[in-house]
């Protein structure tokens, strides 16, 4: 069997007995679109993580990579869905509930089907119903963060669906959250797709190079 490993810093963590609980937490937590967390390692000051292989490498990889994948309108839509299916089970279903720190399509596996996989979420905090948000370093990626939670630190399950709705976009637009190459107004997907919004022209953000889409899927 194939697996994945990932080295950590002890310096980021608390400590090595936290590290362990915490992930022996995580690996009960089971979902078709989440990367599967196998176990963990402590060697000297090195923690090491072991998920699951995925074929396909990640979302970013495909959209935006040197050898691009031009997908079609299903799969795309798939991989979306997908996405959006194992957020909401960390959210609502998963034990502990969880709050995906830094949602990116780097973070964001296919395997071999194209199935997508949520990674990275292992090491976020868990939450309890009776908070709100949890107060935490910024620790986002760029173009993904939610102005809350780049302005105050505050983790909430919004600030995870704001991420995944730049990643919603950059799927169907096929070009990343932002690119200095393009025109000035199309630079920033966000403010372009909102753009095009106020102008009534949504579908203006779709991917040119998509063959076909669904048009009422995409407004969805």
């Amino acid at each position: 069997m194939l697996i994945a490993g990932k080295q950590l810093s002890l310096g980021s963590h608390q400590g090595k007995n936290q590290f362990v609980n915490k992930t022996a937490t995580i690996t009960a937590v089971h979902h078709h679109n989440l990367v599967r967390l196998y176990g963990c390692c402590i060697e000297g000051s090195r923690l090491l993580l072991f998920y699951e292989y995925l074929e396909n490498k990640s979302l970013d990889q495909v959209l935006f990579g040197r050898r691009e994948r031009h997908l079609d309108w299903p799969t795309l839509l798939n991989i979306c869905l997908g996405s959006a299916r194992g957020l909401a089970y960390l959210h609502e279903d998963s034990r502990p509930k969880i709050r995906h720190p830094d949602v990116k399509a780097s973070n964001i596996l296919l395997d071999a089907e194209l199935c997508p996989k949520i990674s990275d979420f292992g090491l976020a905090k868990p939450y309890h119903d009776t908070k709100t948000h949890i107060s935490t370093r910024v620790a986002g990626t760029i173009g993904y963060v939610a102005p809350e939670f780049a302005m105050r630190g505050h983790l909430t399950k919004k600030a995870d669906v704001f991420s995944f709705g730049v990643i919603a976009l950059e799927i169907m637009s096929g070009r990343a959250n932002s690119d200095t190459s393009l025109d000035r107004e199309k630079i920033y997907l966000l403010e372009w797709a909102w753009s095009l919004h106020e102008s009534n022209q949504s579908l203006g953000v779709i991917d040119p190079n998509l063959a076909e889409f669904n048009e009422i899927e995409a407004l969805e």
